[in-house]
């Protein structure tokens, strides 16, 4: 399994920038998504998940309320909308996968080493 992030940019605080998360293949197994992100010098960071079916979803509660996950299983896709950005939401953000698991809590989802496949990462950049 390969994923490939894209749509990062530089905005304005305030601002709204759609980041999108290409899974490349389809398998047996269905896979939850996660969003992190991690800032220079800094340890990644949760942001949103959603198990296979798009049914359940996840947030980091600094996130919550502006930032939207969805996932597209026909086109195989994880988009992360992010409204009303602030200068703190700069990262680099990172999709990653694990097999879906009827038992995951958030706290399954929070941790970066529950993630089997991790994508590139794609830079957003938020200005005062």
């Amino acid at each position: 399994v390969q994923l490939q992030a894209s749509g990062g940019g530089s905005v304005q605080a305030g601002d709204s920038l759609r980041v999108s998360c290409a899974i490349s293949e389809r398998t047996s197994s269905p896979y939850d998504v996660g969003w992190f992100r991690q800032a220079p010098g800094k340890e990644p960071e949760f942001v949103a998940a959603t198990n296979w079916s798009g049914g359940s979803t996840y947030y980091a509660d600094i996130v919550k309320g502006r930032f939207t996950i969805s996932r597209d299983n026909v086109k195989n896709t994880v988009d992360l909308q992010m409204n009303s950005l602030k200068p703190e939401d700069t990262a680099v953000y990172y999709c990653a996968a694990l097999r879906s698991r009827s038992y995951y809590s958030i706290s399954t989802y929070q941790l970066p080493d529950s993630y089997d496949y991790w994508g590139q990462g794609t830079q957003v950049t938020v200005s005062s």
